[in-house]
């Protein structure tokens, strides 16, 4: 493990000082992944505060002891007088959550020797970071411990990279829906987005019968919700910074950028092969090639590059391998920017894929428009509706230039939260 300290800079950094923030409340600083002065004494206090060598390094020791606080939760071995109630004081849980988290646990019969969960009383997903792969799996193991009865998750492919394409999985009903996310790298603000809902709708789901206001006693029972936040694993990882300048990675995405045209690497949008994922479907991929080609678009590259043949691309290939093993009555598809829904897909109109258009656009404040001719062809969605004729939603969240500034993440929240509710539920 890269040892982080003085000077170090970099996402690694960025989470580094938003769980001393966030969940420890020693560190008051900006979250702007540069390990300075005010970091520096956040973790020699958290040395101090765990009789770890206050020397302001993180090395392996004090990266294990700020585990726990990543993951959200920690493993305590029962005591002979131990009660729920006074762990969850001790650890600053709740009964509540301490049960939710130990299926099967029975409160009153605790066995001295076995090994519990307890969730601390904070947020396992960070959303004021560069969000990396890194980020992205340990978000998954906390979520799991904290909601194991709630959530599974499965591997789905692999990158160019190699790196697992993840799906979760909320409930165990019948009725199948699908949200996805960062198709595009510098629009990786919609990981956190899908993820973030995610640990909010298990935790409402936990705690009674309605998510982010509405009635859903019986969500888990008759609704499956995959979620799989990272389509594009390598590429978001060039573009948040978690690849290093000189690093292999780097350099290959390097080799194919368009320096007078793209900054780099915040402008990259490709999979770390140079192919566009979210123009790699096969629903009208070669009318996507030809636009893409009269722009200029011919070859590998940061943007717009449709592959050599639709599927080309490994992500894209196991996003649709999946799709097609699932029998989902409705997708949603995320990126940035606009605040737009996009619904349809050439002349498709699928069973009441406009009114819930509607209600979602409604939901959210955003547009319900007809996807731009020079964009509408070789996406998912675009590829959903077509071989399934169901709804299938691309929304664009946010305003401005990609990659959105985190800033927007609180209002990008609110907006979708809703929206992402009702789709389930419709």
């Amino acid at each position: 493990m890269e040892i982080l300290k003085l000077g170090s800079d970099g996402p690694r950094i960025s989470l580094l000082q938003s769980v001393l923030k966030h969940n420890l409340s020693l560190y008051k600083g900006k979250v702007d992944g540069i390990f300075g002065k005010q970091t520096l004494a956040a973790v020699v206090q958290f040395q101090q505060q765990y009789h770890l060598r206050p020397d302001g390094e993180v090395g392996p020791k004090t990266w294990a002891a700020l585990l726990p606080y990543i993951l959200g939760y920690t493993e305590y071995t029962v005591r002979p007088g131990d009660t729920l109630e006074a762990l969850a004081k001790a650890y600053s849980s709740t009964v509540s959550a301490i049960k939710t988290a130990n299926p099967g646990l029975i409160p009153k019969q605790l066995q001295v020797g076995e090994t519990i969960v307890i969730p601390f009383d904070t947020p396992v997903v960070l959303t004021d970071i560069p969000y990396t792969t890194q980020a992205l799996l340990l978000n998954m193991q906390g979520l799991k411990a904290r909601y194991p009865g709630m959530m599974e998750v499965s591997v789905i492919g692999k990158s160019v990279l190699g790196r697992p394409l993840l799906v979760m999985r909320i409930g165990k009903g019948a009725k199948e829906v699908f949200y996805n996310a960062s198709h595009h790298a510098n629009e990786y603000i919609t990981t956190p987005l899908l993820m973030a809902y995610a640990e909010q709708l298990m935790k409402e789901l936990s705690q009674g019968d309605t998510v982010a206001g509405f009635h859903a006693p019986d969500y888990l029972e008759t609704i499956s919700l995959y979620i799989c936040p990272m389509v594009n694993p390598d590429g978001v990882d060039l573009v948040t910074g978690y690849f290093p300048e000189g690093s292999p990675p780097y350099e290959q995405a390097m080799a194919l950028n368009y320096p007078e045209d793209y900054p780099f690497p915040s402008g990259w949008k490709a999979n770390l092969e140079g192919t566009d994922l979210n123009l790699n479907y096969p629903a009208g991929w070669e009318k996507a090639r030809e636009i893409k080609f009269a722009q200029g678009y011919t070859r590998p590259g940061p943007r717009d590059y449709v592959g050599t043949a639709p599927l080309s691309a490994p992500e894209s290939r196991a996003v649709a391998e999946f799709t097609q093993a699932h029998d989902f009555r409705l997708i949603l598809a995320y990126h940035t920017q606009g605040n737009i829904i996009y619904w349809k897909y050439l002349d498709y109109n699928p069973p009441h894929a406009y009114i819930i258009g509607r209600v979602l656009s409604a939901a959210s404040g955003y547009a319900l428009e007809i996807t731009p001719s020079q964009s509408g062809y070789a996406g998912y969605k675009d590829w959903f509706i077509q071989e399934n004729n169901r709804p299938g939603y691309t929304i664009e969240a946010g305003l401005g230039e990609n990659p959105l500034p985190l800033s927007q993440f609180p209002q990008i929240y609110r907006d979708n939260v809703g929206l992402l509710t009702l789709a389930a539920l419709v």
